[in-house]
């Protein structure tokens, strides 16, 4: 069973009984003609023997589990290549479920702020002395579901043990096994996005507005 079978079989009832975006409504009819008939298609002969093979051509969307498979490995190798001989932490940052709503509205200025929130967050406490004292960094990955596929958005960043000098001139060892007390950087991410969307909506419609009873 695929997500394009599932799609297939489904995707027009849940179409009908559940709002999308216009964008959420292309990715799904791509994925569900995925490989078919309504794409086309193509024929593969062997220079050597002759043989052929007809083949239906793939939809190509980025969101499509199976187009991207290639794409993905490839940026996977590519981080590889980055990575530096030093202990890395797999460190999560959850949205408050009380942005859910607004950012299903307006996904693209909620994910920048979610992202801008986390990158000001890590830097805060990177650059404390009682910490590191120093610059971090690491790639951030945004998941906007969980594992039960409710909407749950949040970041998976990987940061390397250790920070660089503002100077850039030295490396500064995080203690082996620790980066940050555990649940020090996740209490600033509650107060940093509420606060940051307030200021974003002063300039939004009033619709928009709305939408959001943020937090304090």
């Amino acid at each position: 069973m695929e997500v394009a079978d599932i799609f297939r079989a489904h995707g027009a009832a849940y179409r009908h009984t559940h709002p999308l975006s216009r964008a959420q409504r292309r990715a799904m009819q791509a994925i569900e003609t995925y490989r078919t008939a309504a794409l086309g298609g193509h024929r593969d002969t062997c220079d050597t023997c002759g043989a052929e093979r007809l083949a239906y051509n793939s939809c190509r969307n980025r969101h499509c589990p199976k187009c991207q498979t290639l794409a993905k490995e490839r940026w996977i190798e590519a981080r590889r290549a980055e990575l530096l001989p030093v202990e890395y932490f797999h460190v999560v940052f959850t949205l408050p479920h009380a942005l859910n709503a607004l950012a299903q509205g307006n996904p693209r200025g909620i994910y920048r702020l979610l992202f801008r929130a986390v990158t000001a967050t890590l830097t805060t406490f990177g650059r404390d002395p009682r910490h590191l004292g120093g610059d971090i960094g690491g790639p951030a990955i945004l998941h906007t579901w969980g594992q039960t596929l409710a909407q749950h958005l949040h970041l998976h960043c990987v940061v390397p043990g250790g920070a660089l000098t503002q100077d850039g001139a030295r490396w500064i060892t995080a203690p082996p096994g620790f980066l940050f007390p555990v649940r020090a950087p996740g209490q600033g991410l509650p107060r940093q996005v509420p606060a940051r969307a307030r200021a974003r909506l002063q300039h939004r419609p009033a619709r928009l507005r709305r939408l959001a009873h943020l937090p304090r």
